[in-house]
């Protein structure tokens, strides 16, 4: 019997460090089925812009290498569904994602497979390619003249607000579709009593609180309170489980402990990096609750373990809470509107 190897990507602008990665992959087994995400799949994980090549062209440029054997499109926020139809005997993902954050990882093992994170090779990252190309191409905020490079000097308030104000016309330009699937998610749990848990740390703790009190309180209009619960407000129980578990725990374990399938998690992350946020995520995802991620510009790795996520088209910290606090708020008045009717 043929030992099968999966993995999964975006592969968008095919680069040393991915052939290196496939074909040690391939070595693993005697067949490699790459999952590749969708057009759809890819923007909603990378922001707009993205992907720069279509599935079609992708998958063309996957099968011209000799260590892959089958590409598969899937259109899912992760490639859960495809790991149960094709059950493969191993695993594959990067270095960058450690065992325990791998989707279908739990599947796998369950089965007698194998789960690999192999280590990547650097300096190649797709993001930084098209960073430098973007760079070249003159796509900065210095403006070049005959008499070489001028740079327009404002107040900085004014700038701030200029790029607060920007932020949110490429929020409205493209980040619509992506407010309102996680608010008709949210939407339906509750129409089914079930519950809406939120984590975040910081400012992101502040947003998970402020969104859970909207709930739970009111928004706009009279209405039944609505079950939501910040888990980021019990301190004898931050305290505990950061001391007996640590802190990358904080959240899965109040997860484990108050969630139900059918509930929502919402993890709001600047850098789409958190550990225990990423934690709560995974958690979440066994127990079979939606995930909802609210993430920044780079928050790939949040975007791409939920069922749905609006990322803030900026990789400012602040500009990124300014549109989570608003974005927040518009989770509320859709919420309002649709139980309304």
């Amino acid at each position: 019997m043929s030992i099968v190897v999966f993995t999964n990507g975006c592969f968008d602008l095919l680069h040393p460090g991915h052939v290196d990665f496939l074909e040690r992959a391939r070595a693993l087994g005697d067949r490699l089925i790459v999952g590749l995400n969708s057009d759809e799949s890819v923007s909603s994980i990378k922001g707009p812009g993205r992907p720069l090549m279509t599935a079609a062209d992708r998958s063309t440029v996957l099968l011209g290498l000799r260590a892959v054997d089958e590409v598969i499109v899937f259109n899912e926020p992760t490639p859960a569904i495809l790991i149960e139809e094709i059950k493969p005997n191993i695993l594959v993902k990067g270095g960058d994602w450690p065992v325990d954050q791998i989707v279908g990882a739990d599947f796998v093992l369950k089965r007698g497979g194998q789960v690999h994170s192999l280590p990547l090779k650097p300096p190649y990252s797709t993001s930084d390619i098209v960073a430098r190309i973007e760079s070249s191409n003159g796509f900065g905020t210095t403006a070049f003249g005959s008499e070489g490079p001028t740079i327009e000097i404002r107040d900085e308030t004014e700038v701030s607000l200029r790029e607060h104000q920007d932020v949110f016309t490429q929020l409205l330009a493209t980040g619509m579709p992506a407010i309102n699937q996680c608010a008709r998610e949210i939407s339906e749990a509750l129409k089914q009593h079930r519950k809406v848990l939120l984590c975040g740390n910081g400012g992101s703790a502040s947003d998970a609180q402020h969104i859970a009190a909207e709930f739970v309180g009111r928004f706009e209009r009279e209405r039944r309170g609505l079950p939501a619960i910040a888990l980021t407000t019990d301190t004898s129980a931050l305290t505990a489980i950061s001391n007996d578990y640590g802190y990358e725990k904080v959240f899965s374990r109040q997860v484990e402990a108050l969630a139900q399938p059918g509930d929502v998690v919402v993890g709001i992350s600047t850098s789409g990096n958190s550990p225990n946020v990423i934690a709560a995520i995974m958690s979440a995802r066994k127990i079979g609750c939606r995930t909802i991620g609210l993430t920044g510009a780079s928050g790939k790795k949040l975007a791409s373990l939920c069922d749905a996520a609006v990322l803030a088209p900026s990789n400012r910290t602040s500009r990124i809470q300014e549109v989570h606090s608003a974005v927040g708020h518009l989770w509320c008045e859709l919420v309002d509107k649709w139980l309304g009717e």
